[in-house]
């Protein structure tokens, strides 16, 4: 055996390892916010101001602390996210007296795209758009619907990676709603 004819395939080898795992670490989910709240941590709310999504201005979570906030993360083309509509839209009724607000953020589409969306689901809640991606990348969205319950201090005390149920949120929405800020 000559080892000159193995040096190139190793050398290949090593290269292709390498581009594959900086590929993985740098596109792969941020699970740390997982990790944290799984530890019982809660996590101070990343904050941006992003466009209306059919209105003029700007809105965030920053505006509405002293409030519980549902950020619910979604897109028009989205089936589970439609189905979800219905009981996000009831749970922003129900939260309003108590001090709580459901804060859409739709995805890299169209603005138009996002208001026949909400217009033929009946959606009140107000919503925003993250155009780049960029605000919703630190919540380490990997996928819609995603949504992250944000207490009155503006910390994110849970979140659910798919669609909500009535049980998530009364598991962990309700005491949040009970909390003083």
């Amino acid at each position: 055996m000559r080892p000159r004819l193995y040096w190139p395939i190793t050398l290949a080898a090593a290269a292709l390892i390498g581009l594959l795992t900086y590929g993985v670490v740098s596109n792969g989910t941020d699970t740390s916010l997982d990790q944290a709240l799984a530890d019982g941590k809660r996590v101070e709310a990343p904050v941006a101001d992003l466009p209306r999504l059919g209105g003029d201005g700007t809105d965030s979570v920053a505006r509405h602390k002293g409030k519980v906030v549902v950020l619910n993360v979604w897109a028009s083309w989205c089936e589970p996210c439609k189905a979800e509509m219905p009981l996000l839209e009831r749970t922003h009724k129900e939260i309003a007296p108590k001090g709580g607000v459901v804060l859409g953020v739709d995805m890299q589409e169209p603005a138009e795209r996002g208001l026949k969306f909400l217009a033929e689901e009946n959606i009140t809640f107000p919503s925003v758009r993250d155009r780049d991606r960029e605000y919703v990348r630190k919540l380490g969205v990997s996928g819609y619907p995603e949504t992250f319950l944000i207490d009155r201090t503006g910390k994110i005390a849970a979140l659910t990676r798919g669609p909500i149920t009535r049980q998530w949120l009364n598991e962990k929405l309700e005491p949040l709603l009970k909390e003083s800020a």
